[in-house]
């Protein structure tokens, strides 16, 4: 696989670069990546979509690859309720009133925040490991010890240590959490060198050491932010039309049958569990990850017909 050909435009806050294919005039669907993880994760998912007609849109993620800041004083935050707020704010630059939101890891939480708080801007939800919204409030009770010892990331960019360690190692680090997230995902070097160059983005390390110490409850959020996040800790029902899928060789979130998170869903949803996928579950089942959107796209045509 080629790197995919990237395009440009501008926000009230960033330069974004992304990927389009598909017709001018399809359905919107806006795929979104995960940490630490680029566009590539959709190298396959995005020409099966444009084949089918689907207007697909894939952004580099603030801090990652040529997507940069338009300003030197704007905070340089990874918290969830920006990630959200830069998905409708993509939108919004390239008149989508609104789309299908589809994603895995950081990727999955924007889609996720973006459909809780604007669902009007929001046809339907694909999302990997189903409510990815955060409860800053419950982030320092531990998890079991084989779950915690997978998220030894978490940890160590709490300290300056840390911060050091991802400035010097990123392509390092990047190897690390992959083996440990999908353990059957039989990657190889060409995929994390393509990968690895997003990871030279001048905030990467900013955005993505605010992004673990805020859901930690360790640094603050931008204030900006502030009036989202309060929204987002009351833990808001997610009500567009979804699919949710789990993948059973995912290193860090075993697979459920998606009953843990069904509260949280107030409309129309499926889930799925996908077979030997691992947490980068658009790269690794491409096929299975286009189907879902296709099964998506059918479901929220039936709640449109009820």
């Amino acid at each position: 696989m080629t790197n995919l050909p990237i395009r440009r435009v501008s926000t009230d806050v960033l330069d974004v670069a992304y990927h389009e294919s598909g017709p001018g005039g399809g359905q919107p669907v806006i795929l979104l990546h995960g940490f630490p993880y680029d566009i590539h994760s959709y190298a396959e998912v995005a020409p099966r979509l444009a084949e089918s007609g689907y207007r697909v849109v894939v952004p580099y993620l603030r801090g990652h690859g040529p997507t940069r800041f338009l300003r030197a004083d704007t905070a340089r935050s990874g918290q969830q309720a920006a990630l959200g707020a830069d998905v409708i704010a993509l939108m919004d630059a390239l008149a989508i009133p609104r789309a299908i939101l589809a994603g895995y890891d950081w990727g999955g939480r924007a889609a996720c925040v973006a459909a809780a708080l604007q669902p009007e801007r929001v046809t339907g939800l694909v999302s990997v490991n189903s409510y990815l919204i955060q409860d800053i409030r419950s982030a320092m009770h531990p998890l079991r010890p084989d779950l915690e010892a997978g998220f030894w990331y978490f940890f160590y960019f709490l300290t300056e240590r840390g911060r050091a360690g991802l400035t010097a190692n990123r392509r390092e680090i990047t190897e690390v959490i992959w083996r440990r997230n999908s353990p059957k995902w039989n990657f190889d070097v060409a995929d994390l060198d393509r990968t690895a160059e997003a990871f030279a983005n001048p905030d990467y390390v900013d955005v993505v050491i605010h992004s673990y110490r805020h859901r930690l409850g360790q640094a603050p959020g931008a204030p900006e932010y502030a009036e989202a996040e309060a929204a987002l800790a009351l833990s808001p029902a997610i009500a567009v039309p979804a699919v949710t899928l789990d993948g059973t060789a995912d290193g860090n979130f075993p697979a459920t049958d998606g009953s843990p998170s069904t509260a949280r869903f107030t409309g129309p949803r499926v889930h799925r569990q996908i077979a030997d996928a691992g947490h980068n579950l658009p790269q690794e089942a491409p096929a299975a990850f286009a189907d879902a959107i296709r099964e998506l796209s059918e479901l929220a045509k039936q709640r449109r017909s009820q």
